[in-house]
C-alpha cells in the first residue's frame, strides 16, 4: 500500500513538473494606475496557490482559538448546545449486555 501511495505522488508531482515546464513563458498582470507585473506563468500560478492557501488558513483561525479555549474549559463552545426538544438518554441504555456464558458442546 505504501509503495502504491509514493506511486501516485511521483505521477501528480511529474505531472505538475510537466505542467510548470509547459507553461514557461511570460505572464503580464495588470494592476491599478499602470502598474504591470511581469512573470513566468507558474510563478504566477504557484503565487496564486500560495496566497489562497494563507487565506483559508487565516479564515480558519477564529474558529480554531475558539475551539481551543473551549477545550481548556474557559469558555463554552456556542455550537454545543443541546435543543431543549432532544430526548434525554436512559439510564437502562447506558447498562453493558449481559454476557452468557458458552454453551457446552458447541
Amino acid at each position: 500500500m505504501r509503495v502504491l501511495v509514493w506511486v501516485l505522488r511521483a505521477l501528480v508531482f511529474f505531472t505538475l513538473f510537466a505542467f510548470a515546464l509547459n507553461n514557461r513563458h511570460d505572464a503580464t498582470l495588470r494592476w491599478f494606475f499602470g502598474y504591470e507585473w511581469r512573470a513566468p506563468m507558474m510563478i504566477v500560478v504557484l503565487a496564486a496557490f500560495a496566497i489562497g492557501c494563507v487565506f483559508g488558513v487565516l479564515a480558519m483561525v477564529p474558529g480554531w482559538w475558539r475551539q481551543r479555549r473551549a477545550a481548556r474549559g474557559h469558555t463554552p463552545p456556542s455550537t454545543t448546545t443541546i435543543p431543549s426538544e432532544t430526548p434525554a438518554i436512559q439510564p437502562s441504555a447506558l447498562e453493558p449486555a449481559p454476557v452468557h456464558p458458552p454453551r457446552d458442546g458447541l
